[in-house]
């Protein structure tokens, strides 16, 4: 089942680098207390990601704190490494919390998975960005497969 608007975001193991190197945190934690925005996408990397996605919030950082969005998280079923390493290329770092999903637990928790087996990407996330405050989901956008467009940083923002 699909998360939906009013529920809580499900507990799952993410993971980041830290100082000592790959840092595992619980999703609740990460949630508790504060607005977030969260975005989902198939892959770092890729291009639409790259391109586009990602790219979007880096710039749109300061107008989501301006109204009220206390961070902005990158979602990925993608290892801790692979996502710093993507954060650097893209200008992210200190703007953009890019959290790990790489077990797929929490992507999987949401019903927010798609097989692209097919394309040799096996498990990954559907392209999709919400809006989590205190740890319940207020606003959620998911992308028809293959497109880009409710999900968009400006998308988002103007629903704030």
């Amino acid at each position: 089942m699909t998360i939906k608007v009013g529920d809580r975001v499900p507990n799952a193991k993410l993971f980041r680098i830290g100082k000592e190197g790959i840092e595992p945190f619980d999703a609740s934690e990460y949630f508790a207390g504060r607005k977030v925005v969260v975005f989902g996408l198939p892959g770092a990397f890729t291009p639409t990601c790259s391109g586009q996605h990602l790219p979007g919030y880096v710039d749109a950082v300061e107008a989501f704190k301006a109204k009220g969005i206390d961070a902005i998280a990158c979602l990925s079923v993608n290892d801790a490494w692979v996502m710093r390493a993507w954060a650097r290329e893209q200008g992210a770092v200190g703007k953009v919390d890019m959290l790990g999903d790489g077990n797929a637990e929490l992507t999987r928790a949401m019903g927010l998975e798609t097989d692209m087996s097919a394309r040799g990407y096996g498990i990954r996330s559907q392209r999709y960005a919400m809006v989590v405050d205190g740890g319940v989901v207020r606003t959620l956008a998911v992308e028809k497969p293959g497109a880009f467009e409710v999900s968009a940083a400006e998308k988002i923002l103007a629903g704030l």
